[in-house]
């Protein structure tokens, strides 16, 4: 937990890994483990657990710390961990985020309550309710409004930012840019802000943005990392470069809904024992995996390390 102390350092690339299910659909350890060095290995700046892309609504609290005390265990204090610990419910919310900071994350990622749709007081209040809960964990407010129905607004954001000291950073996962910009000018770039719309993660540097937490790290993991440290060294060029090669991946990993396109392709690359994902999701159609091997063969180059 090395990073919890001093969250402006959590920047980067922070790759939202997909949580493997084996055939049957138990969550699968053995192939977590794997995933977590193998994105070691890659560079990736950080690691998260329980976002959007990980399925968390589809398991149990229980499964969800378990998961998290594997990924722990792989980590060590190597880069930050920072697990998607939020829910739609207040209190399994409170009991996975206490779990977190328990096993030792740097950060936790709380979505925004979503079905409910509730007004700006109310998401104020769900956040802040956390931070007194948690105060000596970091708290980033995962804003992902078309999976949730609401979208936090940048005053909400400022006036927690205000408010608590250990509310530090949010996640942004919309495609209006404007509203990243308008976070920042609002709160200032003591917040820390990171995309996580695939497109939208270089751009967000030019702005001040602290990096992204984008899908596509489970398959591109060197180049996404990649990416960033060459803005940061000023390569900008460079930087755009790679931002271009990854677009076929990105297609990819929406040709149907995330993650089973990337849980297909990880387990034909040997990463994963089963693509197995959990209901409502289905494994991809016969035309969806067409469309998938023809992404793959255009940009595919990049799923190895650089």
């Amino acid at each position: 937990m090395k990073f919890r102390t001093d969250p402006a350092t959590i920047r980067g690339s922070i790759a939202p890994l997909v949580t493997p299910f084996t055939a049957d659909g138990a969550v699968d350890h053995d192939s977590l483990r794997g995933l977590v060095r193998w994105q070691l290995e890659s560079g990736s700046h950080g690691i998260s657990l329980g976002g959007s892309t990980g399925e968390p609504s589809a398991q149990s609290a229980a499964e969800r710390v378990a998961a998290m005390r594997t990924a722990v265990t792989e980590i060590g204090d190597r880069v930050p961990f920072l697990p998607g610990t939020g829910s739609h419910k207040l209190d399994e919310t409170l009991e996975i985020t206490a779990a977190a900071r328990e096993l030792g994350a740097d950060a936790a990622l709380v979505i925004t309550p979503y079905y409910a749709r509730p007004t700006q007081e109310a998401l104020y209040q769900w956040y802040a309710t956390v931070a007194r809960e948690f105060p000596d964990l970091p708290l980033v407010a995962y804003n992902v409004p078309s999976r949730t129905a609401v979208d936090i607004a940048p005053d909400t954001v400022r006036r927690l930012f205000t408010d608590f000291d250990n509310f530090v950073g949010v996640k942004e996962t919309t495609k209006d840019f404007e509203h990243f910009s308008r976070v920042l000018h609002a709160c200032g770039r003591e917040l820390l802000v990171w995309s996580g719309i695939e497109l939208l993660c270089l751009p967000l540097l030019a702005l001040g943005g602290a990096g992204f937490v984008s899908a596509v790290s489970n398959l591109a993991p060197t180049a996404v990392a990649r990416m960033y440290e060459l803005w940061e060294a000023g390569d900008h060029e460079a930087a755009r470069e790679l931002h271009y090669r990854l677009h076929p991946l990105v297609d990819l990993l929406f040709v149907e809904t995330n993650p089973s396109p990337a849980k297909w392709v990880l387990e034909q690359q040997g990463r994963i024992a089963s693509h197995h994902v959990r209901p409502p999701l289905t494994p991809p159609t016969e035309d969806g995996l067409a469309r998938v091997r023809a992404l793959l063969a255009e940009g595919g180059d990049l799923t190895q390390q650089l």
